[in-house]
């Protein structure tokens, strides 16, 4: 199962541009489903998240706020990914 990354960001934000760049370099190396989204599209979700932004959720979960390393969401990825195989594993069981 590819985990699915969601990163609210917002345009000229040099934390969100790094964090999008730490993304990008991992699917090149992990498959993923990256979903960015722009928070002043929306009112609700500039309320949201004006003051945490980049936030990036993985599978639907806060994983990271405002800065993660290459090797901090590699790591979070290949054990998120243990858990999902696990997971899918004993359910066919």
């Amino acid at each position: 199962m590819m985990p699915k990354l969601t990163l609210y960001s917002r345009k000229d934000c040099c934390l969100c541009a790094e964090m999008k760049a730490v993304i990008d370099e991992i699917a090149a190396k992990i498959p993923v489903e990256i979903d960015e989204i722009d928070i002043d599209q929306s009112i609700e979700l500039r309320a949201q998240f004006a003051e945490e932004i980049p936030v990036l959720y993985i599978d639907g979960r806060k994983s990271f706020k405002f800065r993660v390393t290459t090797k901090q969401l590699e790591t979070r990825l290949r054990r998120h990914s243990r858990r999902g195989y696990l997971r899918w594993f004993t359910e066919r069981l």
